[in-house]
């Protein structure tokens, strides 16, 4: 149980007021106008969080996951920054999250804050220094190697959690284990032990060491990427792209993932079928037909084949091939001489991969690939159209 004391945020006529630190602050929009550096403080606390599992594929779809649950908690979800890994550099580096996507339209379903303005004007109010505690689970191993003498979430243990929290210059001095909770949203009795538990009376702050979310992004929760909407200079970035480089259209646009790492990820499939992003083609519940390994990793013959097929079925002038391995270029060109292939120069920028596929007039993705996954699910809020390699819908197909 936390201080009763410790940062109570209580309501007193227009103002409010943050016992522990004796400040108060004006709830009146007036006062606010003449005093614009006014934070507004959320009574209903926040929930910060790392995004501290994989690559950007991963973390969308904890985010989405993680931005259900502020909504069932009703608590204000500070956006994270996307933390990426670049080549020769050890610590992860952090991208603020206004840089790919707009903050506004995510407030159409629920309260956010980015994580850069809460540290700035909101955290010295709510999340002093000497109050911050780190949730997680259970207690986590030292990545250390030195004997643990207590039990401890070790949140800035290893990479990325190290890189993520001193981005914004936070240490923990305690840990708090919310076992056996878990972040079932569409269960009211668990919300409610949530909010019986942690009350934003005690605790303002549920700062996670990684995402209260799962993985992959839980049925429910597929639909709120219609609130992920990307920044005015990626919607830029991929309008000049395609202006430059596909001047003609329509265009396929394709998601290969053909390196030596992932094949050895399909080597999984032989032993469990329930593999990353496989829901996004077979359902949650196997009700679209059964996995399959070539999902996973397709050979060249048929990549080759259903591409030709789909080129001529929009009649595609132009190929978009994003990946991170082998993008078949040179193979494709030899089967369809009059189709322009493009990527972009290498090293090529992901998140604009992202932003140019979904702007594809047709996209073919990997069953299994949370990447391929958020461009479907993009691309499904603006009701293009996709498909997947070696993979048709049983229903589709006993409608054939």
């Amino acid at each position: 149980m936390a201080d009763q004391g410790f940062r109570r945020l209580l309501v007193c006529g227009a103002v409010v007021l943050v016992t522990c630190m004796g400040v108060c602050h004006s709830d009146n929009k007036d006062d606010r106008k003449s005093d614009p550096q006014l934070p507004e403080v959320d009574l209903n606390g926040y929930i910060v969080y790392c995004p501290c599992m994989g690559r950007f594929g991963n973390q969308a779809d904890q985010f989405l996951g993680t931005l259900g649950f502020a909504h069932a908690l009703n608590r204000t979800l500070v956006l994270p920054a996307w933390v990426q890994y670049h080549r020769h550099q050890i610590q992860s580096v952090q991208v603020p999250f206004d840089t790919y996507f707009k903050v506004e339209p995510l407030r159409e379903y629920h309260r956010v804050v980015t994580m850069e303005d809460f540290m700035k004007t909101i955290a010295p109010i709510v999340w002093p220094e000497e109050h911050r505690i780190a949730f997680c689970h259970s207690p986590r191993r030292s990545t250390t190697g030195e004997t643990d003498k207590k039990s401890d979430c070790h949140a800035k243990d290893g990479n990325p959690f190290k890189s993520f929290w001193d981005t914004y210059n936070v240490d923990f001095v305690g840990s708090q284990f919310y076992s056996p909770l878990y972040f079932g949203t569409q269960s009211p009795h668990e919300m409610r032990a949530w909010r019986e538990r942690y009350s934003p009376d005690d605790y303002p702050v549920l700062a996670f060491v990684g995402p209260p979310a799962a993985f992959p992004v839980q049925e429910h929760h597929v639909k709120l990427h219609k609130y992920l909407k990307w920044s005015d200079k990626y919607e830029t970035k991929a309008a000049d792209f395609i202006n430059d480089n596909i001047p003609d259209k329509p265009f396929l646009g394709i998601h290969l993932r053909n390196g030596m790492d992932f094949k050895n990820a399909c080597e999984h499939m032989k032993s469990t079928a329930n593999i990353f992003s496989i829901a996004q083609c077979v359902g949650y519940r196997n009700e679209f037909g059964p996995a399959t390994y070539d999902m996973c990793f397709p050979a060249d013959k048929l990549v080759i084949k259903q591409v030709k097929a789909e080129v001529k079925r929009i009649g595609a002038k132009a190929v978009f091939v994003a990946t991170d391995n082998d993008d078949m270029i040179t193979a494709f060109s030899k089967q369809m001489k009059t189709v322009k292939f493009v990527r972009q120069p290498h090293p090529a920028d992901p998140m604009l991969d992202l932003a140019i596929l979904g702007q594809a007039d047709h996209f073919i993705g990997n069953c299994v690939s949370s990447f391929t996954a958020f461009v479907k699910r993009e691309r499904d809020t603006t009701n293009k159209s996709s498909s997947f390699w070696a993979f048709t819908r049983k229903r589709e197909k006993e409608e054939l």
